[in-house]
């Protein structure tokens, strides 16, 4: 299995970076060229990048401006957001993108994923769930950008991605999106317990000790970082930074790989 990593998550929106809570109020936050300049002089392990409206706009991803992004980056860069078909995702690999993530699209049309692992390899697609608990304490999936839920039965659909071919799974709380209120990890043991391939998880990271709640404790293969990437602090100004590979490394370490 993969050894743990924490990974910068930016939310695209156009040509901008965002940072929204809950999904909402997205406010900006910089130029993505130059934040993956600063990325890079970080020395982070891998980037991702999610286009929050591309899907709700029915568009395309921005194919020049994610080729400017990949050319400029010195890690592994995963995007997600507006791919509807096997050809966009191909184009996407030829202009330097290592990982592609699908939410929406995989809902309907599930054997995307196969149609993609079986030339590019599992490894290659990560399935993004958004998801949230209901009134009855079970958790549904919600797509474009979390404004509609499939009615779907979370663990039910893990399985069937897994089955047909899912490298990784991304897991977002959107209720803790943005909050810096830490991870939920009874969500995250109830599924790391039984999938067969590493998950991450997204959605409330606010401190290092976040980081080693989800690794430890709810066994995570990824944890991925919004808002604690791009401010100085809860309710303070915008300030791309990430913590020292050292720093990472010591505390991961203490988990292993899984």
């Amino acid at each position: 299995m993969l050894q743990s990593r924490a990974i910068p998550c930016l939310l695209l929106n156009e040509n901008g970076l965002y940072k929204t809570i809950r999904f909402k109020n997205p406010q900006y936050i910089g130029d993505p060229i130059n934040a993956v300049k600063i990325f890079n002089e970080k020395e982070v392990d891998e980037l991702m990048v999610l286009d929050i409206t591309a899907t709700k706009q029915k568009r395309e991803p921005n194919y020049e401006l994610l080729k400017n992004m990949a050319s400029e980056c010195f890690m592994p860069l995963a995007y997600g957001g507006g791919i509807t078909n096997f050809s966009q995702a191909a184009k996407l690999f030829e202009i330097g993108i290592e990982k592609i993530a699908i939410n929406s699209i995989a809902t309907s049309r599930p054997e995307l994923i196969t149609e993609i692992t079986k030339v590019y390899g599992s490894q290659s697609v990560i399935v993004s769930i958004d998801t949230r608990k209901n009134l009855w304490g079970k958790y549904g999936i919600y797509i474009d950008g979390g404004s509609k839920n499939t009615g779907l039965d979370l663990f039910d659909y893990l399985r069937k991605v897994e089955s047909i071919g899912a490298g990784e799974l991304l897991i977002t709380d959107i209720d803790r999106e943005g909050t810096w209120s830490g991870f939920n990890l009874e969500l995250l043991t109830s599924i790391t317990s039984s999938a067969r391939i590493p998950v991450i998880i997204s959605g409330g990271c606010g401190s290092l000790k976040d980081i080693v709640d989800a690794v430890i404790i709810g066994k995570a293969s990824g944890v991925a970082i919004g808002s604690m990437a791009v401010f100085q602090k809860k309710g303070m100004g915008v300030l791309l930074s990430f913590p020292k590979s050292a720093e990472l490394e010591k505390i991961l370490d203490k988990s292993g790989s899984h």
